[in-house]
């Protein structure tokens, strides 16, 4: 039987770290004394020879950079390579920023093709290295049938994640990866992949040839005697829309709620929570400052999708052209709205 092919875009991390040279800049910042991403797409795969056994690599240098710069236009363009590239494709990059990069495609290419992110939470200079087998896994994942039509998937560990549940819930260690509201959708073991679970459809987000609004949308936590101030700074700066992360359920102190009230007559203002895993409520708290009393203001709920993801739905959604109905209508998806 013919192996399947698939596309792995390299995109940098710490799956593809190793000891700088002298002198090269990296994004316009000089190397220190720690590890920058210098592995090129060929060099990731010629370090995992059993992904012969599995399917016919395509291996695309995309960027090489830490997964902390990659900005949206690199996650747009990404995702047209994908599509044009007309095969299962996984993507290899730094976890600081792999939620949001499979989240983006998980709108962008949805169940078109199969689209698996992997990364590394151990660099190949350290003991225990997880990134060739994480690699490994993420192939095995885009080239199984089993993964069709599921949309964008996080490979980790062994575990396959939904996009739209997948957080990094640790900062170091190397199961830092888990859905917190669901768990993950799969696993890979002996080589088969094996899913339990399949996600919910979520949006789908095309964007046209031209972009309708491509200026950035920011993200503001609330806190304990928030005083709105943050919001009330922001009022006036060229925007695209505002995310909330909100105490509990989707909460703000009362100054911050009539600043964000203020702001939402602006811009589109998107409630999300900030506690790192369930819902954004809809009507079970009544007092000034509540979900049921921001709702009524304008602000659109999240749902459970995190802050991140809220963002990054929220800017497509900006880029595409959605009006403030079509924009409920995409959070309302993910139990928002």
């Amino acid at each position: 039987m013919a192996l399947t092919t698939v596309n792995v875009f390299a995109l940098g991390g710490t799956i593809a770290m190793a000891a700088p040279d002298s002198g090269q800049p990296v994004r316009g910042r000089a190397k220190g004394p720690g590890v920058t991403p210098r592995l090129t797409a060929r060099g990731l795969v010629r370090a995992v020879p059993a992904l012969g056994h599995v399917a016919r690599i395509k291996a695309i240098d995309f960027r090489r950079v830490p997964g902390a710069q990659l900005d949206d236009d690199d996650l747009i363009e990404l995702a047209r390579a994908i599509i044009k590239g007309r095969a299962p494709a996984v993507v290899t990059q730094g976890t600081d920023t792999i939620e949001e990069t499979a989240f983006a495609l998980d709108l962008l290419v949805g169940g078109r093709q199969t689209v698996v992110v992997t990364g590394a939470m151990r660099h190949p200079g350290l003991a225990g290295a997880d990134g060739p087998a994480n690699l490994l896994a993420a192939v095995t994942v885009a080239a199984s049938e089993a993964a069709e039509g599921l949309g964008a998937l996080v490979v980790m560990g062994d575990r396959i994640h939904a996009a739209s549940l997948a957080r990094k819930t640790n900062s170091a260690m190397p199961d830092a990866f888990t859905s917190p509201n669901a768990g993950p959708i799969g696993f890979v073991a002996e080589g088969n992949v094996r899913i339990l679970l399949h996600p919910v459809e979520g949006a789908s987000i095309t964007l046209p040839a031209k972009q309708a609004d491509t200026r950035p949308v920011l993200v503001v936590t609330a806190h304990q005697n928030d005083d709105g101030e943050v919001l009330r700074a922001i009022y006036g700066r060229e925007i695209a829309g505002v995310i909330i992360a909100a105490m509990g359920g989707g909460h703000l102190a009362p100054k911050a709620a009539d600043a964000a009230e203020a702001l939402s007559r602006r811009v589109p203002v998107v409630l999300a929570s900030r506690t790192g895993s369930g819902p954004v409520l809809a009507r079970t708290y009544g007092f000034k400052g509540s979900e049921m009393d921001l709702t009524s203001r304008g602000l659109i709920r999240a749902g459970w999708l995190e802050p991140a993801k809220a963002r990054i739905l929220l800017a497509l959604a900006r880029r595409a052209g959605l009006d403030r109905r079509k924009t409920r209508a995409a959070f309302a998806n993910y139990g928002g709205g």
